[in-house]
């Protein structure tokens, strides 16, 4: 297949519009309805692709991959081999590396434009070493408009022969009062999480597994973001240990809910990934984003379905590890709705 150049795609339904780049399967623009109908743009972006292409983004809407999150000191041993990763986050390696899969040109396999439920399918193929990662892996990435205010993603990791670690996530910070509305201190949020991995100075995990109750952590009950954030250092950029919700969807279980009062939009996150990283833009910093916008600290929030940071040095995690054969399988459900 003929290199394709880095590009935008639109998903529309008549209720919701989504732009998606084969640069990084990257959303680039999401836009839903508020209370009155009125449409916003929610998600952190630029207008084109050549912002992304340059580096300007921190991971704004993405893939991340092979590894999502940091891996310590950018080294792990699997049977019996050490790997050694670029150090692009010191003293760790994150988000795949220097060039991880949010920085490549996807190819696009399927775009459906019409029916009910528009799509687009992105394929990537890792070779074997890159960014230092043992084995070659074919990822496919589906974007689905699953309903009218709805969207799907599934994401699949096939190794070819050889055992690799693989944890992909999604990278969209979100403001649900627009993308140019200023900070997300003021948006509720809950998390079905009654555990975190608490991290140490290098913002990787200890291998502890921490209980919220009592701590600024706990989400366990709806709360504004802004509540307690001044107790946990720059920002919450925590990995939370999901637990396994009563109630599923397309055999999904519920990670968290987000809700700007003032719209009153809300996302209901599904996922069945294991863990899901709660960031709230600590690192974003006078970015020139869509429409003349200027992103600042806290301008918006990331809720980064993944397996657990540094999984792979840390045996009391989930295993990340796919042995050829098997396949890697994470799938998610955005539910917008103005509840």
């Amino acid at each position: 297949m003929a290199d394709q150049k880095p590009e935008i795609f639109e998903l529309s339904n008549g209720s919701m519009q989504v732009m998606i780049s084969n640069y990084g399967a990257t959303i680039t623009s999401l836009s839903v309805p508020d209370k009155n109908g009125k449409l916003a743009d929610v998600v952190l972006g630029f207008d084109s692709v050549d912002p992304y292409v340059k580096g300007l983004a921190p991971y704004f809407g993405c893939i991340v991959g092979r590894v999502a999150n940091r891996i310590k000191e950018g080294k792990f041993v699997l049977n019996g081999v050490l790997y050694t990763l670029p150090i692009n986050k010191p003293p760790n390696s994150l988000h795949g590396g220097n060039k991880g899969f949010d920085k490549k040109v996807w190819d696009v396999v399927e775009h459906k434009k019409d029916g009910e439920k528009p799509s687009i399918t992105f394929k990537y193929f890792s070779a074997d070493g890159e960014e230092g990662y043992p084995g070659a892996v074919t990822v496919t990435a589906t974007y689905t408009l699953t309903s009218a205010t709805t969207v799907r993603l599934d994401m699949e990791a096939v190794p070819e022969n050889k055992a690799t670690p693989i944890s992909l996530a999604q990278h969209t910070y979100w403001n649900l009062a627009g993308h140019d509305s200023g900070d997300i201190l003021n948006h509720r949020i809950q998390i079905w999480a009654s555990h975190i991995t608490p991290v140490d100075d290098n913002t990787v995990p200890t291998g502890e597994i921490m209980p919220v109750k009592g701590t600024p952590f706990d989400f366990t009950q709806e709360k504004r973001i802004g509540e307690s954030i001044g107790e946990v250092g720059i920002g919450y950029d925590h990995n939370y240990v999901l637990d396994c919700s009563d109630k599923e969807k397309d055999g999904l279980k519920h990670a968290a809910m987000l809700k700007d009062p003032t719209s009153s939009r809300t996302l209901n996150l599904w996922t069945n990934a294991p863990g899901m990283q709660f960031y709230t833009g600590n690192y974003v910093d006078g970015v020139n984003g869509k429409g003349g916008a200027v992103y600042g600290k806290h301008a918006g929030v990331c809720m980064e379905t993944q397996g657990f940071p540094n999984a792979i040095n840390q045996r009391n995690f989930p295993s990340i590890v796919v042995q050829p054969g098997h396949k890697h399988v994470h799938s998610m459900l955005f539910d917008f709705s103005t509840e």
